[in-house]
């Protein structure tokens, strides 16, 4: 990866000066034909693409709104529903449940490592006119820097490749806090000319380094506001020297190939899709003990080795998927499909617990579904309804149906039901540590979850609506006897949660002023305290935008306030990358203020950031996690550049 990144960052220079043009020698005529050719070469926007996985098409934007200003951060997308840990790099608390993406198939786990992974439907394919180039820079909190470096460009206006690299550092403010990470991504998207055949494909290779203090031993330390903890370096906490360690490799392909040779009323189509990705996860602790003042504890309690302790998982899957699709220009598309899953979740040894129960090496997996899909676009109306059901021993199903109204340019409703009988994680059902509690072989039931959703955009509001039921919900719950441990163990809740959400959205402008305000409120119904979320999330930034020097230089300043109620927040736990339920200690209740200035200068956006600018006025009850404080104030700055040819 490391050799990757420098051959990278050494095309990078050559692929930006390769984008000047020739200089040629001043003519005394110039033909007024030639004008006109000239003129008619000029690049349009929309010859500028970004499309997904799924073909929705999309524009390069250059453009410097609130919704630009929200995206500059790690993940590179508003982050709205998601608490940050205090440094650059580390994982996210979850805010707003209804965030959570659902799928039949079981996956490795680690959620509090997957943040910032990026999956194969995230990944985005380009068709451009002329090279283009984009460089996103910003400052990190303590040693260290942010960089997001991506260009691409069409050999052939049907070929087209791309190249992205995102790394980041940041040492941190607290002990034991440091995070590395990249994201190395090469994207390539063909078509023939008359679009019988179209691929898109793709290799990711991603590696993901935090260093783990397990939270601060003494909360009272960082409560109390006493000057003598102002440096974050001087709070105790848990685990000095341990860290963890995931990378992924995966290459993608979905191509699909037209039977008959030219398109007409009725066409038939074979669809392919081919997903292999590999990953690594591996957690090191070398000083098994903890101290808490005078007194010492094991964090994670008893250990199989007295020192260096080392756990490692591997992981990989292949996922084949091959279809037939009828496509009728007034009926819409009938597709048919099958899919192979294969997976393996596996350790290199197998323990014998002195109860005599046998915890394997490997979880492995061969499922076989099979399943249609309709799709349909008519006038104002489309629509996508999908249904998939195991083959295999396995009980797995999956049934998705989408609707979508477009009314007119101001009025657009979107509708969804979602249900699944969803296979767990194996991370559930299998874990090996050489933590002696961190041992553990089960088979839970599959989770079923039904999910209703509606979103409505309007020139008076935006809103969403979710209704989510869950039977069989899988969790993690700390089953340590003593507040300084941590042991966490799966289960399953055989009880009915029912969680309700609606988000609201108003923008409101007046003059050069805006008031943009993102209001989300849950209700969680349960017997127990098991799915535990805030009750209201809100956003709300009031911001002052201009013109200045003859329209050369747009200004964006305002102010950003973040807020949520009092909730018991799961807490994060290192050694297994999962957050568990807990009852001991809510957060919430303050106040998040930040302060920015954003230009945009032709094509280059420049911004600046107070983050959390009152975190010394407001008393130091900020938390990410039960015992993990939120980011104190910091001033923070970068860069977004568009080059185009």
């Amino acid at each position: 990866m490391r050799i990757l990144f420098q051959l990278y960052l050494l095309m990078v220079p050559v692929l930006l000066f390769s984008q000047e043009k020739p200089q040629e020698k001043p003519s005394l005529r110039r033909d007024e034909s030639e004008e006109t050719a000239k003129k008619e070469k000029v690049a349009t926007i929309d010859m500028y693409r970004i499309i997904s996985l799924e073909r929705d098409t999309t524009y390069i934007d250059t453009s410097l709104t609130i919704q630009r200003e929200y995206s500059h951060n790690y993940l590179r997308r508003d982050t709205f529903g998601l608490l940050a840990f205090p440094n650059e790099g580390q994982t996210y608390n979850t805010l707003q449940y209804s965030l959570s993406d659902f799928s039949p198939y079981p996956e490795m786990g680690l959620k509090g490592k997957h943040f910032s992974f990026m999956e194969a439907g995230t990944i985005r394919y380009a068709s451009v006119a002329t090279p283009v180039t984009e460089l996103f820079f910003k400052s990190i909190i303590s040693k260290g820097q942010l960089v997001d470096s991506y260009f691409t460009l069409n050999i052939h206006p049907r070929l087209n490749f791309s190249l992205a690299y995102k790394g980041m550092r940041s040492e941190g403010k607290y002990i034991n806090h440091f995070a590395n990470s990249g994201h190395f991504r090469f994207t390539t998207s063909y078509s023939t000319k008359n679009l019988r055949y179209v691929a898109n494909a793709h290799y990711v290779s991603q590696d993901i380094l935090n260093e783990e203090n397990g939270g601060i031993t003494t909360l009272n330390d960082f409560e109390s506001g006493d000057p003598n903890f102002s440096n974050r370096q001087s709070l105790e906490v848990y685990l000095t020297d341990a860290e963890s360690f995931l990378k992924g490799k995966r290459f993608f392909i979905d191509h699909s190939f037209r039977v008959n040779p030219t398109k007409g009323n009725n066409n038939l189509y074979v669809n392919h899709q081919f997903n292999y990705e590999n990953k690594f996860f591996e957690y090191k602790q070398p000083t098994i003990a903890s101290t808490v003042g005078s007194t010492t504890v094991n964090r994670f309690g008893d250990a199989f080795v007295s020192s260096d302790l080392k756990d490692q998982i591997h992981y990989n899957k292949m996922y084949n998927k091959a279809g037939v699709i009828y496509e009728n220009t007034t009926l819409g598309n009938f597709q048919f499909f099958v899919d192979d899953f294969r997976s393996n979740f596996y350790y290199y040894k197998i323990l014998v617990q002195q109860d005599g129960t046998v915890i394997p090496a490997s979880i492995s997996r061969n499922i076989n579904a099979a399943g249609g899909q309709y799709d349909y676009q008519k006038k104002k109306w489309t629509g996508k309804f999908i249904y998939s059901r195991s083959l295999s021993n396995q009980s797995l199903s999956h049934l998705d149906a989408k609707m979508r109204l477009d009314w007119n340019e101001d009025f657009q409703f979107d509708f969804q039901y979602q249900n699944l009988n969803k296979l767990p994680s194996d991370n559930y059902n299998l874990y090996q540590s050489g933590f002696v509690e961190y041992n553990w072989v089960n088979d839970f039931k599959n989770e079923k979850i039904n999910r209703l959703a509606a979103t409505a955009q309007t020139p008076w509001l935006n809103a969403s609506l979710n209704l989510i039921t869950l039977d069989d919900h899988l969790y993690f719950e700390n089953v340590a006897a003593s507040s300084a441990q941590q042991i966490i163990a799966p289960n399953q809740y055989g009880k009915t949660i029912n969680y309700l959400s609606l988000k609201l959205n108003k923008e409101i402008k007046f003059g050069n002023f805006g008031f943009d305000n993102t209001l989300l409120y849950q209700k969680v119904e349960q017997q127990d305290a098991i799915l535990n979320v805030p009750e209201l999330v809100t956003r709300n930034t009031l911001y002052y935008t201009n013109y200045f020097f003859k329209k050369a230089l747009f200004i964006q300043t305002g102010i950003v306030l973040n807020y949520f109620t009092k909730y018991y927040a799961n807490d994060y736990n290192g050694v297994t990358g999962e957050f568990f339920v807990q009852n001991q200690k809510q957060i919430g209740n303050y106040p998040n203020l930040d302060f920015f200035i954003n230009a945009k200068i032709q094509r280059t956006r420049i911004f600046i950031k107070a983050e959390h600018f009152n975190s010394s006025l407001t008393g130091n009850n900020f938390f990410s996690a039960p015992n993990t404080p939120f980011r104190d104030m910091a001033i923070r700055f970068g860069l977004v550049w568009n080059f185009f040819n």
